[in-house]
This record gives C-alpha cells, structure tokens and sequence, in this order.
C-alpha cells in the first residue's frame, strides 16, 4: 500500500484545514495517509517554535507532502525531515513549502530557509503579485506528462501569482498570468517536475483555500502525488 505522509500547517491559508480534502481522496484510493500538523499554526512575524504530530510516520513514506511556512521545529523533528531526504524520499510541495522554515542566522537548520525551496523543490521565495490578484492557469504547449492526466487546457484560481526563480533542472508542467496584479506581471510557470539525489519532486505554487474548489487543481495535485509515489517504489523505497 502506498504511504503518504502530509506536513499541513502555516498561517496564512490554513493548509491544516483545506489539505483534509486530499487525505480524504487519496483514502478513497486505497493510500495510506499519515497527516501531520503543527501544534502552533502562526508563523510570521514572530516564528515562534512549533512541532509536528506524528512526525516520525515519515520514515516509512512513499512520499512527503507538505505546505507549511516559516516553521521553527525542534532539534529531534528535523533529524527526522533531514533523514528522510537523505534517503531519497520523494517530495511534492505547495506554495509557501518554498519558505517552508525560518530558523535563525546561527541554528544548524539556518541553510533550509531558502535551501529547501531552493535545492529541493527548485525554486526558492522570490514575491507575488499581491493580494488582490489571482491567475489563470494554462498547460505549456508541446509538454505532455502523467501528471496533467485530466487537468484542463486551462482554468482560473484564486492564488495570486509567485514569481519563481528556478534553480535547478526543472520540466514546467503549467504556465500561470497574473489577474489585476499589484506591480508589473511577470507571468511563469505554476507547477514543475524535478528531483532530488535521484528521486521525484513535483511543486506547485497554487493552494490558496479557494483552489481546492477547483476539479482542474485537485487532480493536478493527486496526479503530482501519485506520480512521486511510483517513481519511489520503483526504485526501491518500502
């Protein structure tokens, strides 16, 4: 049976909440899920310490899903995340997963502020388009993928545009414009494939609440998932 694992948890969109929707789909699918979240939610400004539930389920997971923001977590619980990732364990990340931590300039675990976006998922914190903005989202013409399997040519959601600087070899899956941004548009892509120390990764910088109302998103998501699953089985993971 495939193991997901989910990290859900940040102060601004409520990831603890809307990724219920994808616990409850992969668990109509027959895939174990283990969700974890932060026993404190806020973040900014202050970035005071936090833990995650059931953290150490991770070690057995195909795959590890997370949407968390500026996360502080105890010594022990990022052993757990650095092991995971030294095994080669497949990542899917969400939006604010590229400033998934804050740790401070002298922590041992300063280098994952901007290493985990950048060295993981292939793109770290760059801005956004503001508030006030959403986008429309299109496939890239000519890119054919597992993971676009029944996602629209095109369709709108709520999350204001991320401008994005990818960093290492990446295949752009969806293109996203910018709606009534606050500043100068600079259109990019909003999901991409790459990999980590050989194995899968798939980020996307939806997942405002409002996307997950959204067919087109879910099955993005599920697809990106289960794709990073089969590529971990297939070399090996239990």
């Amino acid at each position: 049976m495939t193991h997901v694992a989910i990290l859900a948890g940040e102060g601004e969109y409520g990831s603890d909440t809307s990724m219920r929707v994808v616990e409850r789909e992969l668990a109509a699918r027959d895939v174990k899920v283990t969700y974890s979240t932060p026993d404190v939610l806020g973040d900014y400004p202050t970035f005071p310490v936090s833990r995650f539930s059931d953290l150490e389920a991770i070690a057995g997971a195909d795959v590890l899903v997370v949407y968390t923001r500026f996360r502080r977590l105890p010594d022990e619980q990022m052993d757990i995340l650095e092991r995971y990732l030294d095994e080669g364990g497949a990542v899917v990340g969400l939006r604010t997963s590229t400033h998934a931590f804050a740790f401070e300039a002298d922590s041992r675990w300063a280098k994952w502020n901007d290493g985990f976006g950048r060295c993981v998922l292939g793109s770290p914190w760059i801005a956004h388009h503001g508030h006030g903005s959403h986008t429309v989202v299109s496939r890239i013409d000519g890119v054919e993928h597992p993971i676009l399997d029944g996602v629209d040519p095109r369709f709108s959601v709520r999350s204001w545009l991320y401008q994005v600087e990818m960093t290492k070899p990446c295949e752009p899956l969806l293109h996203g414009e910018p709606v009534d941004p606050e500043g100068p548009p600079t259109p990019g892509p909003v999901a991409w494939t790459t990999e980590f120390r050989g194995r899968r990764v798939f980020y996307t910088s939806l997942g405002h609440p409002d996307d997950f109302e959204v067919p087109s998103f879910r099955r993005l998501l599920l697809n990106g998932i289960a794709w990073c699953a089969a590529g971990r089985q297939n070399t090996g993971g239990e």
